[in-house]
């Protein structure tokens, strides 16, 4: 569940939308920040959940990729094994000084993946490696890239 903060100063006055405010502290700025923001550092993030199983994709092998380069060339950022909770063990993927404007591709090994679960897969897979292309515009904003996946679909959205 979202909570939500209501910023008076950095430090004080929590509160929801909507509600009345039980703080009684003067303030001619007031802005509402969802606890996301307040507590987690901006920058590039990924969650897999394996729909099939109604569990996060732990061991998943991911790979990270920058394009957009003018050749149509991409060039490998760096390759992860996802955690139990089927994010990246080392937190972000970039963080907020790390990431920058431009072009991005993860690349989820979803058939291995299946496979070293058991799960009897025709040859060719349905799905193999599923690649997300998206874009990074703004540095002030989070991006969570999450793939919700089974052997025979999937799904992602811009996530918070």
């Amino acid at each position: 569940m979202r909570s939500w903060t209501k910023l008076n100063s950095p430090y004080q006055a929590i509160g929801r939308p909507g509600r009345q405010n039980t703080h009684k502290l003067p303030c001619a700025n007031i802005r509402w920040i969802t606890t996301t923001e307040r507590e987690y550092p901006m920058g590039l993030s990924t969650h897999v959940l394996d729909t099939m199983h109604g569990s996060p994709a732990a061991g998943m092998q991911v790979a990270l990729w920058a394009t957009g380069a003018t050749d149509g060339a991409a060039t490998l950022l760096k390759t992860l094994v996802l955690n139990a909770d089927g994010r990246n063990p080392d937190g972000l993927l970039f963080d907020k000084q790390s990431l920058q404007v431009g072009t991005y591709r993860l690349v989820f090994n979803v058939a291995a993946y299946f496979r070293a679960r058991g799960v009897e897969l025709p040859e060719p897979p349905f799905l193999n490696l599923v690649s997300l292309d998206f874009g990074v515009a703004d540095l002030r904003q989070h991006y969570h890239v999450p793939l919700l996946v089974s052997p025979w679909s999937y799904s992602t959205y811009r996530g918070s």
